[in-house]
């Protein structure tokens, strides 16, 4: 997205009553991405430079730099989809074929999972339970929804994530994106559900 596209975004968010804080400073950005071993991709990078939401339910990146409690809520946004995954092993037998044969025993297969997920995008948190890749690093990810491994794609970039999301009607010159961008193993996973 451009910058003019993101502000429209903005305006809209905000007609919806989502409250902003000054834009995130790119010594702030380098130090959330740093910290928490994220690379944001770059629509949404610019996004949170230009305007950063902070109502309930989005992730407040700046109270996560300094501050112990806003770390610890951070990490736990990030954690959300490993911990629902983990859960799903352990509770529901979710186990996909490309993981090769289930070990028998239930810390084995934490442990293996744990470190496979370290093969994969990292899902970095917007709003709830809707998570963007962070790979490819490139505007236009898909925005996905996840809870455990119930995942859907619930845009198919950034802009029509929020309009689907705060319910608003995108300017036409946003364009239509008609197919979502693949990402290595959550699109797997979408796949597996549909």
């Amino acid at each position: 997205m451009t910058q003019k596209q993101i502000n429209r975004i903005i305006k809209l968010l905000k007609d919806k009553g989502i409250v902003f804080e000054k834009g995130l400073e790119i010594d702030e950005v380098d130090s959330v991405e740093g910290q928490f071993g994220i690379a944001f991709p770059p629509d949404l990078k610019l996004l949170l430079q230009i305007g950063l939401p902070v109502s309930k339910g989005f992730v407040n990146w700046r109270y996560g730099i300094n501050n112990e409690k806003g770390k610890h809520e951070i990490i736990n946004r990030l954690n959300w989809p490993r911990e629902g995954i983990l859960f799903d092993v352990d509770n529901n037998s979710f186990w996909p074929k490309e993981w090769g044969n289930k070990p028998t025993l239930l810390k084995e297969r934490k442990e293996y999972v744990k470190n496979k997920l370290l093969d994969y995008p990292k899902l970095i948190p917007i709003y709830s339970h809707r998570y963007i890749p962070s790979s490819p690093c490139e505007n236009g990810n898909p925005v996905l929804s996840v809870y455990q491994t119930d995942i859907i794609y619930y845009g198919y970039d950034l802009a029509e994530y929020f309009a689907h999301e705060f319910k608003f009607k995108l300017p036409e010159s946003f364009g239509l994106i008609e197919i979502p961008k693949a990402i290595k193993f959550w699109s797997r996973i979408i796949d597996m559900n549909s």
